[in-house]
C-alpha cells in the first residue's frame, strides 16, 4: 500500500530575514496571482503574522497604482 505522508511546510521567508516593501513591485508580484488577487498562506508559505504584513503592503502598492486591483 502507498503510504500517505504530509508535505513539510516551507518556512516563512519573512521570518528568515527577507523584507517586503510596497515600492518593490517584483517582490509584491510573487504574492499576487495573474488576476491581481492576494495568494493565500498555504501557497505563499508565510506565517499568519507576516501574511497580514504582505496583505497590507499589497494594498499600499495598489493604492499607489504600482500594481493593479484586478486584471
Amino acid at each position: 500500500m502507498a503510504e500517505m505522508y504530509r508535505k513539510k511546510r516551507k518556512p516563512c521567508q519573512l521570518c528568515l530575514g527577507k523584507t517586503i516593501d510596497y515600492k518593490d513591485v517584483e517582490i509584491i508580484r510573487k504574492y499576487i496571482n495573474e488576476k491581481g488577487k492576494i495568494l493565500p498562506r498555504r501557497v505563499t508559505g508565510a506565517c499568519a503574522k507576516h501574511q497580514r504584513v504582505i496583505a497590507e503592503e499589497i494594498k499600499k502598492a495598489r493604492h499607489m497604482a504600482l500594481v493593479p486591483f484586478t486584471r
